[in-house]
């Protein structure tokens, strides 16, 4: 894997780094293979049960696009006549967000700085979102001339309401940390010196947490945003039965009922 994107696993939780500083983690070809590979790897390793997205550096999370890549590319595709340089969306960006999304297991961002474009939506794509008090968020795309991608066409308006979705698209500005937080968009904020300790605190409590009850949620959230009370009841139904005949349920109530902690097996 690319040392553009560091990848590693301990004790059941995959951190997955976005590894640019100097060019603000912006995602040039090199990067975007190897986070959809590492995101992949993450959402398919039955011994991970937790994953966090990070980046190094402090000035940003990630910038989306390298748009100095990207200006070339779009330069030899006028010469060639491809088009492959917009490819990179099927190739690249829908399989992160589908890896991170679609994993059966809890997905938590650390965003320590600037989160644009793709930046924004693979952070949205996670479950979790703990922000530095310095971060910002900047959707991007008609700024450049572009329309959404990543996923965020779908993430965002149901994170923020569909009205304020559209401003956010249409009229691109830079989110504080503070607004992200009353937005919805962090789920906590945290001082940036404090980011790291407390994502990882919270992405290894996750990772040691029960598994399938977390994927189970996972699921029935995103089935009940597309479907009807009724049909949401019976997916709640099929789900809880699922996660009341796993080793965690049982271990959970044994310890209810011993005033125990759980030590879960995620399964």
């Amino acid at each position: 894997m690319a040392d553009t994107v560091l990848y590693e696993v301990s004790d059941g939780l995959a951190t997955i780094t976005l590894n640019r500083p100097e060019a603000m983690n912006a995602l040039n070809i090199e990067t975007k293979v190897a986070f959809r590979d590492a995101a992949q790897a993450a959402a398919a390793d039955g011994d991970v049960r937790a994953i966090l997205l990070t980046a190094a550096g402090d000035r940003a999370f990630c910038v989306g696009q390298d748009l100095k890549e990207h200006i070339g590319l779009l330069a030899a595709d006028k010469q060639s006549g491809s088009g492959q340089t917009m490819s990179t969306v099927r190739e690249h960006y829908n399989p992160i967000v589908r890896a991170l999304t679609g994993a059966a297991k809890p997905v938590v961002a650390a965003v320590n700085g600037v989160a644009a474009g793709a930046g924004f939506g693979f952070a949205l794509a996670a479950d979790y979102r703990i922000v530095a008090d310095t971060a910002a968020f900047n959707t991007s795309f008609a700024g450049v001339a572009l329309t959404a991608d990543s996923g965020i066409s779908w993430t965002l308006p149901r994170v923020v309401g569909p009205g304020r979705a559209a401003d956010l698209l249409l009229f691109p500005r830079s989110i504080t940390a503070q607004e992200a937080y009353e937005l919805g968009i962090a789920n906590r904020l945290v001082p940036a010196a404090e980011l790291r300790t407390e994502a990882e605190k919270v992405a290894r409590g996750l990772a040691s947490g029960p598994t399938l009850a977390y994927a189970a949620l996972k699921e029935s959230l995103a089935y009940g945003l597309s479907h009807s009370l009724d049909e949401t009841l019976e997916k709640e139904d099929e789900l809880q039965a699922r996660a009341g005949a796993s080793e965690d349920h049982t271990i959970a109530v044994e310890a209810f009922v011993n005033k125990e902690k759980p030590k879960y097996l995620g399964r």
